[in-house]
């Protein structure tokens, strides 16, 4: 990644940070907890940039600005929000799943053929 990336990046997420904190401080608590949740759990996009969080912050943005409560926004399970948000989304977890499978598949395979030589 060039320098010239990293300090746009950079920018970018002062920019979304400052937005995050314009928003109620319910908004705030929610919206820190989400990004967690999604840090943690989510999709390997993340690393490509702030997207899905920009379009949580946008919907958040318009949620206060119609005045409705954040779980109104998201519903009381917020996980559950987050999960919609990823189901099409290829996450950690998957490809930390696809791993295990394909190193036993090779052991297994590995050792039939070891065992066949015997």
């Amino acid at each position: 990644m060039s320098i010239k990336k990293i300090i746009e990046g950079k920018k970018e997420w002062r920019v979304h940070v400052s937005r995050v904190k314009a928003l109620p401080q319910d908004y705030q608590i929610v919206y820190k907890e989400i990004q967690k949740y999604l840090f943690k759990v989510g999709p390997v996009e993340l690393n490509e940039g702030i997207g899905l969080l920009s379009e949580i912050l946008s919907f958040f943005e318009e949620g206060a600005a119609a005045e409705k409560g954040v779980l109104e926004v998201t519903g009381t399970d917020v996980a559950a929000f987050c999960d919609t948000l990823i189901e099409d989304s290829i996450t950690y977890a998957e490809l930390y799943q696809e791993s295990v499978n394909q190193k036993v598949v090779k052991t297994m395979k590995n050792r039939r053929n070891f065992n066949q030589i015997d």
